[in-house]
């Protein structure tokens, strides 16, 4: 029997203009991804890193998201039934921005934002299906010719003779 899934509703929310470098977001992303969000919750809670508490406010935002939507459209949501569906950053604008140098030169430099990205989903429910019937056709029911071509050998490839070098 095939399965098929239900249409799954997706519920998002978005940090933009965040001071930090998106390498640095994505650090804290990757370690949430995929996880249920409770889980989700307690390990950015007890991450050493800089971006954690922003990334746990964009987390806690969209599942609050999930809960508004499901109250609005009357859509049966379970909250506890929620995972971290995909979590990005991407890269924002960059400032451009100058260090004094030796001499009265200067040496430019930019500070990177980027835009975090977090959506939550609802684990995929699968409802079992019937698979489809394909008639037999009167093509099907002759058997193929088996295809007799006898492999020809290759030859031998030739080593290409050594040179001689001269000595001088």
């Amino acid at each position: 029997m095939a399965k098929s899934e239900v249409k799954i509703q997706e519920f998002r929310a978005e940090a933009k203009f965040q001071r930090t470098s998106p390498q640095k977001a994505k650090l804290v992303l990757d370690m949430i991804k995929g996880l249920r969000v409770e889980q989700a919750i307690n390990t950015i809670h007890f991450s050493t890193k800089r971006m954690a508490p922003v990334v746990e406010k964009v987390l806690r935002s969209a599942i609050q998201n999930a809960s508004y939507v499901s109250d609005e459209k009357g859509l049966d949501v379970d909250v506890d039934n929620l995972y971290v569906r995909t979590a990005i950053a991407n890269e924002g604008p960059r400032m451009k921005r100058i260090r004094p140098a030796p001499m009265g030169r200067a040496f430019r430099y930019q500070r990177r934002l980027c835009h975090i990205i977090v959506t939550v989903a609802e684990k995929g429910k699968t409802i079992e299906a019937k698979a489809p019937v394909v008639p037999e056709t009167k093509a099907a029911g002759k058997p193929k010719k088996a295809a007799t071509k006898t492999a020809a050998k290759k030859a031998p490839a030739k080593k290409a003779a050594a040179k001689k070098t001269a000595k001088a």
